[in-house]
């Protein structure tokens, strides 16, 4: 883990450890919650539909159930679900210690050159100020220097595509948290 704020040893193998799928489609509502917050950074609002959704039966069930609710959620949620999540950019100190790896923080070092910070506030505000909701991207691995192009790009879509695509993301990234947060609870287990 990264020496983020808040991470503790073992936080990470003893809440994937709550997020067996078997646990999960008998946890109470708020237990069921409270184990998948991390997975979207916990925007309440979707939780509690997640919540009531179950049985899932399986992990992929979960995240078709996730996708389906998200984009059937009326749009002030669907918002609040997307804006759940960081500022492409966003300073290391507020930002969860998720995100704090998957923007690269804990590779890249805590500090972005301020050329870079000073171009994602920009672009983040003009994206804001366009759509009404944060950019929000699958990271998958790439700097905040290489999704620079896409940020740009998706200044020029429709609304209704780049809500649909920040939706998409939103349960992609929740679907690959899931698989690392499950995958370190099995090594640390070894």
């Amino acid at each position: 883990m990264t020496g983020h704020p808040g991470t503790r040893p073992g936080a990470s193998a003893t809440a994937a450890a709550s997020l067996s799928i078997d646990r999960l489609d008998i946890a109470a509502p708020g237990a069921f919650a409270a184990a998948v917050a991390p997975l979207f950074e916990g925007a309440r609002g979707f939780l509690g539909r997640l919540a009531m959704a179950r049985p899932f039966g399986s992990v992929e069930a979960m995240f078709e159930a996730a996708r389906r609710i998200a984009h059937a959620m009326p749009v002030e949620e669907q918002v609040e679900l997307i804006d759940a999540h960081p500022r492409l950019g966003a300073p290391p100190a507020e930002v969860s210690t998720l995100s704090f790896v998957e923007q690269g923080y804990a590779r890249d070092g805590a500090t972005p050159a301020p050329d870079l910070a000073a171009e994602l506030d920009g672009l983040n505000e003009a994206y804001e100020a366009r759509f009404g909701f944060r950019y929000c991207v699958f990271v998958a691995g790439r700097s905040r220097v290489a999704l620079l192009p896409e940020l740009v790009a998706a200044l020029e879509a429709d609304r209704d595509a780049e809500l649909t695509r920040a939706l998409d993301a939103v349960v992609d990234i929740a679907r690959d948290r899931y698989a690392t947060m499950t995958s370190a609870a099995r090594e640390a287990s070894r």
